[in-house]
């Protein structure tokens, strides 16, 4: 049960980069690489700030502004110089590798003996259930404050510049700027998520970011099926079901560690079970037709 436990926990704290890559890659159909780069820049900052003991309330506004000037800087070269965004990204998130090294110093960081986000507070005595209630409380407060930005007048630009840039420029609206702002709060909250995990395994390493990307877009598209097969649009619901798909994408490969696949094969069997699900809805449509 602890097992399953921990798989939910990770979900929880993967839900800010469901977030961030249903926002590049569902609102403004942008394959954003960068944000392997982010994540662990998350991550970074986290840990090395906790080794210097800094409190996690300080490092919290620093990794969240870190992860939105990195995809900022993606927004940028695509829009001002006309770079292929799939380029762009990996072109930051390649630099994002070297500015990590820097910052962490080395390539792991072990945070065994400092203090958490998860340690700071006790909510319940079993630290587990501690850790639970702390980070539903987060994701429900990133939650809100996504759909309430995605409500406004600015959210509902930044949704119709990637369901349609012409229509939208065509009434005064600057698509370049909504593409920057759009990918510097992807890798913020992308930022966010390494800044939870790294606290949740307390220990950063420099290639934690690895196809990290397969993960947030393994949850979007199981979002997505349930978005597609009951046509929901309501902006609430699409972001809940984007959490439930954070969830469910890590109880299936605690799933699939506890009925006994080697642990090595593990990337094999997440990028097998992406392409499953990406599959799925196309494979039915083609019998339906």
């Amino acid at each position: 049960m602890d097992f399953y436990l921990t798989a939910l926990l990770q979900g929880l704290c993967f839900s800010a980069l469901a977030l961030g890559i249903y926002i590049s890659m569902k609102i403004f159909n942008i394959p954003d690489i960068t944000t392997n780069g982010s994540y662990t820049l998350g991550g970074a900052i986290t840990g090395i700030m906790l080794t210097h003991h800094q409190s996690t309330y300080v490092i919290l506004p620093i990794v969240i502004v870190a992860g939105g000037i990195a995809g900022a800087l993606t927004g940028i070269i695509t829009t001002k110089l006309r770079v292929n965004a799939l380029l762009a990204g990996i072109l930051v998130m390649t630099g994002l590798h070297s500015i990590n090294l820097i910052i962490m110093g080395r390539s792991n960081l072990p945070l065994i003996s400092t203090s958490s986000l998860f340690s700071m507070l006790n909510i319940a005595a079993d630290p587990n259930h501690n850790t639970f209630w702390i980070l539903s409380v987060f994701v429900i407060i990133i939650t809100l404050m996504i759909g309430y930005l995605l409500k406004t007048d600015f959210g509902i630009a930044m949704r119709a510049t990637g369901n349609s840039e012409s229509m939208i420029r065509a009434l005064g609206v600057d698509t370049d700027r909504m593409k920057i702002t759009g990918l510097a709060l992807a890798n913020a909250l992308t930022a966010l998520s390494g800044y939870l995990i790294v606290q949740f395994q307390a220990f950063a390493d420099i290639n934690m970011g690895e196809a990290i990307v397969i993960i947030g877009l393994g949850s979007v598209i199981i979002a997505e099926s349930f978005i597609n097969w009951f046509s929901i649009t309501n902006v609430w619901v699409i972001l809940i079901l984007v959490l439930i798909g954070a969830i469910i994408f890590q109880l299936v490969l605690a799933f699939t560690l506890a009925v006994g696949v080697d642990p090595n094969l593990l990337s094999l069997a997440t990028s097998a079970f992406v392409l499953l699900i990406v599959s799925l809805p196309r494979l039915s449509f083609s019998k339906a037709s």
